[in-house]
């Protein structure tokens, strides 16, 4: 082949490459909401640890309750500055609109900025939270126009949005009030039908997509909640914090493969206008019914999710203390049993939320209730003093 030939081939194959080019989508931006009403020391490992995952924070800062009036977030300002990400503030308006004095609200929202501001945070902008009505959208569409009217220039104003307002004809109007929507699509039905449902997320996002012109984000769910029951009505919902109620829990969590599955298929495809997903919530070291930050910062980022439990045996003079460790990314239910092969035992014991069976040559731990251990964590189920305890011969039976 000549070098004439040779350069023309070449030219050839690379206006090929270029004409079947890739063009990847940006890839979703992540985000958090802090949604703790009292700041505690956990937050700063919580915040340190997000960091590199996670763009902005959406922290709750100020709620209007019905009757109760207002009341702020006790957040810690020098851990939000140090943090240095960026910074914006929720306002959650329970209740009916007309029930709220619509000049206290801007006031109230004008002194937290300015309060913020103060405190050497810098606000990139403020997110309202109301379950409006769909009859309510027009009022709620005035309330914004009147307070994007008062708000400073630069800050960017979003709102938390309903899958119900996509019925009503009003919606185009209210979107064009703010500069971004976050469509939440859990805990948006009555919550014995689930917490979340992938499908119908997608839809909504879809649909969400062909109306507004503007950024959006969709609030995902990375965390639980247990249902009591209630006479003749609701459940009522637990989080974090216990109620004293009797009845049996009715354990809700958000599924944290499912979730996987649905950011892979909205990084792959995105619908149109959607910037990133915001999850809710930063989880804490102490959280219940949350996802631990490892399964959650996996779940972001895409990476292939797996637990792996394994047996912990640490022996001190013929006393071994028995647990289990999570090895994998995902948050793990406590293993139903754990077997160990066991010689020369004088006494052995189970510990919270598991019971032992003792055999010749054999224990047997069973699990009693029901638990989680998280990515990267451990929990200890029990104790036995034996002369020997054959790790390889024991089973960890998820």
């Amino acid at each position: 082949m000549g070098f004439l030939t040779r350069v023309i081939v070449s030219l050839t194959a690379l206006a090929l490459l270029g004409g079947c080019e890739q063009h990847d989508a940006p890839p979703l931006d992540q985000q958090l909401y802090v949604w703790q009403r009292q700041w505690t020391p956990a937050h700063d490992a919580a915040l340190r640890e997000s960091r590199a995952d996670f763009s902005t924070l959406r922290v709750l800062a100020l709620q209007a309750f019905p009757q109760a009036g207002w009341s702020r977030a006790r957040i810690d300002p020098a851990l939000l500055k140090r943090d240095g990400r960026r910074l914006i503030a929720v306002i959650r308006l329970d209740g009916q609109l007309q029930s709220l004095d619509q000049d206290e609200v801007m006031e109230q929202i004008q002194r937290l900025i300015s309060d913020w501001q103060g405190k050497g945070l810098t606000l990139a902008g403020v997110e309202i939270d109301h379950d409006a009505g769909n009859a309510r959208l027009p009022a709620y569409r005035a309330f914004l126009a009147h307070l994007r009217s008062v708000m400073p220039a630069p800050m960017a104003l979003s709102i938390t949005a309903l899958p119900a307002w996509l019925d009503s004809p009003e919606l185009p109007a209210l979107l064009s009030t703010v500069d971004s929507s976050v469509l939440q699509v859990h805990a948006v039905s009555d919550p014995r039908r689930g917490l979340f449902d992938s499908d119908l997320a997608s839809q909504w996002a879809m649909a969400w997509s062909r109306i507004t012109s503007k950024p959006f984000f969709l609030a995902l769910p990375a965390y639980g909640v247990a249902l009591l029951p209630s006479v003749g009505g609701a459940p009522i919902v637990e989080s974090e914090v216990a109620i004293e109620r009797n009845g049996k829990r009715r354990e809700l969590l958000a599924d944290p493969l499912q979730l996987s599955k649905l950011a892979a298929r909205l990084r792959a495809d995105p619908p149109a206008h959607l910037a990133g997903l915001i999850w809710f919530r930063l989880p804490l070291a102490n959280d219940r019914r949350a996802w631990s930050l490892a399964t959650l910062r996996a779940v972001s980022r895409g990476d292939v999710l797996e637990s792996h439990l394994a047996l912990n045996l640490s022996e001190h003079e013929g006393l071994y203390d028995i647990g289990i460790s999570n090895e994998g990314n995902l948050d793990n239910a406590w293993p139903e049993r754990v077997t160990l092969a066991v010689q020369g035992c004088e006494g052995a014991d189970a510990l919270a939320g598991y019971t032992l069976q003792q055999e010749p040559n054999l224990l047997t731990f069973t699990r009693l209730r029901d638990g989680r251990i998280a990515a990267g964590g451990q929990r200890a189920i029990g104790w036995a003093r034996c002369a020997i305890i054959d790790q390889g011969a024991s089973n960890v039976h998820p």
